[in-house]
């Protein structure tokens, strides 16, 4: 299962509700590249059939299926500090990342590394 801190909970329902509320939540992925394999993607999105739904916090959030096993178990975490402020996940199946903290890989699972674009 992935987790939201209290923050990250806060702030998608706040952006949703910037939305109009079009979109029902948050869809969280995976995709090959990244200087370590493999790189994360959010998005403010309705979910897919094909997707796995959750409710934390009050918020849907969308797991797509072909991501499920590298991130399983991650926590989302909103912070705003002095290096600016955004979504950050701590991935307990991560065994590298690169320093530009989206992209990772497992030890199972390697991926395509590339560029950080």
């Amino acid at each position: 299962m992935v987790t939201l801190t209290d923050s990250a909970a806060e702030k998608i329902a706040e952006l949703i509700k910037q939305n109009d509320d079009k979109v029902e939540g948050l869809r969280i992925y995976t995709k090959p590249g990244g200087c370590s394999g493999f790189s994360y993607g959010m998005a403010l999105d309705n979910a897919q059939a094909s997707d796995k739904i959750l409710t934390i916090k009050g918020v849907q959030v969308a797991l797509e299926t072909d991501s499920l096993e590298l991130i399983e178990g991650s926590e989302i975490d909103y912070v705003s500090d002095f290096s600016g402020e955004g979504f950050r996940i701590w991935n307990p199946n991560a065994v590298s990342t690169c320093g530009c903290g989206s992209s990772f890989r497992t030890a199972a699972n390697a991926g395509q590394p590339g560029s950080c674009e």
